[in-house]
C-alpha cells in the first residue's frame, strides 16, 4: 500500500481532471463511482506504468524475473498441458506470481491487464504482437454409443453421412474446418451439425454424450480413448496439427517474466509433440 492520505489522493485526482478538462469520478454523499473517460484513462495510464516496468526491467539482467504475470490460455491446453507442467516453471521462477485466466473467447490484452495470450489454430488479423511456439497434436474420435447408432466411418467422404460437435468462434460466427492428412496432401472438411460449441470443456461432454464426431487436441481425449469412452475413428487420415502462438501488447520493451514463459512454454509443448 502506497500509505497516502485521502485528502491528498481526491487532490490529485482534481488536478488531473482540471488538467484534462474532464470528470475522471462521480462523486456524491454516499459513494464515489469512475466515469467512462476516468476507466479509459486508468487503462491508459496502467498500459504506459507497465511499459516502464518492463523497460526498467530489460535494463537489469541480473535480478532475476518477477511480479504477477497474468497468462490467459485456452481451456484444453490449461487442462492437459500448462497445468501438469506449471509446478516445474514455478521452480524455474518462484518470484513469478502466475495469474491464469483460460477461456476460449476472444481477449483484449489492454483493457483485460493481460501480459500473455495463447491461442490454438491461425490467428486473425491483430496488432499485438503474435509467435508461433509449437504444435499440438489432433485427432477425431467419437463415443461407442454414436458408433452404434451411426455406424463407423470408413473414408473421408463417409463423414458427410456423419454429425459432429462443432466449435466456433463466439465472435466471428467461424466454424471451426476439420483437416486431415489424405495422401500426404491437407484436406478440408465441413461435417453437418449435431451442435455447436464455443467451449472445448463443452465439446468433450458433447462428444462423450454420444452427440456427434468430436475433432480436438490429443492430450484432452487421450484418457477418454484408454479407458474406451471415445474411440478414434478415421485413424488412417490423421487430423492436422494446429499451431500453438502467444500474443502479447506491442511493447519495444518486452517483459522478462513474459519473456521466460515463452520461451519455458516452447520447451514444454516441444516434447508434447516429439
Amino acid at each position: 500500500m502506497l500509505q497516502i492520505h485521502r485528502p491528498t489522493v481526491s487532490k490529485a485526482i482534481q488536478q488531473i481532471e482540471h488538467d484534462l478538462g474532464v470528470k475522471l469520478i462521480h462523486r456524491t454523499t454516499r459513494k464515489l463511482s469512475v466515469t467512462a473517460e476516468g476507466d479509459e484513462f486508468y487503462h491508459h495510464a496502467r498500459h504506459v506504468l507497465a511499459e516502464v516496468n518492463d523497460m526498467m526491467a530489460s535494463f537489469s539482467p541480473f535480478l532475476p524475473p518477477r511480479g504477477r504475470l497474468r497468462l490467459d490460455v485456452p481451456l484444453a491446453l490449461a487442462h492437459t498441458v500448462l497445468i501438469p507442467n506449471l509446478k516445474h516453471f514455478q521452480t524455474l521462477y518462484p518470484d513469478i506470481e502466475v495469474v491464469l485466466v483460460s477461456s476460449d473467447r476472444k481477449t483484449d490484452l489492454i483493457t483485460e491487464g493481460v501480459d500473455c495470450l495463447v491461442r490454438l489454430g491461425v490467428l486473425q488479423d491483430s496488432s499485438f504482437i503474435s509467435r508461433r511456439i509449437g504444435y499440438i497434436r489432433m485427432v477425431t474420435c467419437a463415443a461407442p454409443s454414436y458408433l452404434q447408432q451411426h455406424g463407423r466411418p470408413e473414408t473421408l467422404a463417409d463423414l458427410e453421412q456423419h454429425r459432429a460437435v462443432n466449435f466456433f468462434n463466439v465472435h466471428s460466427r467461424d466454424v471451426m474446418e476439420w483437416t486431415f492428412i489424405e495422401g500426404g496432401s491437407i484436406v478440408s472438411r465441413r461435417l453437418v451439425n449435431s451442435i455447436l460449441v464455443d467451449n472445448s470443456d463443452i465439446l468433450l461432454s458433447c462428444g462423450l454424450a454420444g452427440l456427434g464426431i468430436i475433432q480436438a487436441t490429443f492430450d484432452a481425449l487421450a484418457p477418454h480413448i484408454a479407458s474406451g469412452a471415445l474411440e478414434e475413428v478415421l485413424p488412417q487420415y490423421p487430423s492436422v496439427s494446429k499451431p500453438v502462438s502467444v500474443m502479447y501488447p506491442d511493447r519495444r520493451y518486452l517483459s522478462p517474466k513474459v519473456r521466460v514463459f515463452i520461451d519455458w512454454f516452447s520447451n514444454v509443448l516441444a516434447k508434447q509433440i516429439s
